[in-house]
This record gives C-alpha cells, structure tokens and sequence, in this order.
C-alpha cells in the first residue's frame, strides 16, 4: 500500500514540474549529465539548425522536458552572458568556443574574427586589403593590379634593387 502511494506521489510531483528547468552540467559532451534537482544522465543535446555545440563540465544550461508525461529530457541551451562581448547590441550573433576563438556578426555590418584562420576552398577578395604583420605564402600567386609596397622587397633571400639602367 505504501509502495503504491509513494508512486502515486512521486508521479504527481513529475506532473506539477516545470516543462523546462536549469542545471549545471557535470558532465559535458554530446550525452550531457547535468543537476537540476537530482542529476540526469546521458541527456540529448540540441542546438539551432546548422549549430554544432557540446556543453562542457560546469556549464549553466537549459534542460527541457518533453514526451509522453514530461519522461524525456535533453538540454537545450547554455547561459552565456558571461561570455558576450560588453558591448554586444540587440541584432548581433557571437560564436566563440572554449579556446578562445570567436566570429563576432556585428549589426553594421562587419565581422569580427579572433583566432587563426583556416580556410578550405577559394577565397575572393572585392575591395581593399589591408594586412598588418608578416605575410607568407606558397604556390603559385598572381596579381593583378597595381602593387604598391612600403619598405623592402625581398626575392630569394635577396634585398631587391631594380636596375634603373637608361
């Protein structure tokens, strides 16, 4: 008898739960566990379309219940105040990872990236192009244009003096 009212109770209480609840994640990844009012274990984790995202251990996030009674549960979302520039304006997006990388989409119009950069593919520059610091490349390089360089240019190891022979 008491079994069956403990159970009964316990039912009542997951139905008076909220639908969504947060917690801090104990253990991050794909198959989060996170603690809410107990901890929950091997949790799905869903992001916006086109967004891959993992919450790491200790993360404020977002657990929604679903399903048939309120079962099943997955998280959602992390808080990230903490982590948004200070400046950050309603309409602006900032991606940034644990290592310290960001895409920042400001609503001006530009972007703001911070870390190395690694691209796959072409690139197509419109515009002008203003590079500060060392500048290497490698293969084959055509240029189109005028060229106008500050300073020295060097060619095979070698300081570059054009012969100005009349």
């Amino acid at each position: 008898m008491w079994v069956s009212r403990a159970m009964a109770l316990h039912q009542a209480a997951e139905r008076e739960a909220s639908a969504v609840d947060m917690g801090v994640t104990t253990i991050g990844g794909g198959s989060a566990s996170v603690m809410t009012r107990g901890e929950q274990r091997d949790l799905e984790v869903f992001a916006p379309g086109g967004v891959v995202w993992q919450p790491q251990a200790g993360d404020t996030v977002l657990v929604v219940r679903g399903g048939v009674g309120c079962q099943e549960q997955c998280v959602v979302a992390a808080e990230t105040a903490a982590a948004a520039p200070a400046a950050i304006a309603p309409g602006e997006l900032y991606l940034y990872s644990a290592g310290g990388a960001s895409v920042y989409l400001k609503k001006d119009g530009s972007i703001a990236v911070k870390g190395p950069v690694h691209l796959e593919g072409s690139l197509e520059i419109k515009g002008n192009l203003t590079l500060e610091g060392d500048l290497s490349v490698s293969g084959n390089t055509d240029l189109t244009g005028r060229v106008d360089i500050t300073g020295e240019l060097y060619v095979n190891g070698e300081l570059y003096r054009p012969c100005r022979c009349s």
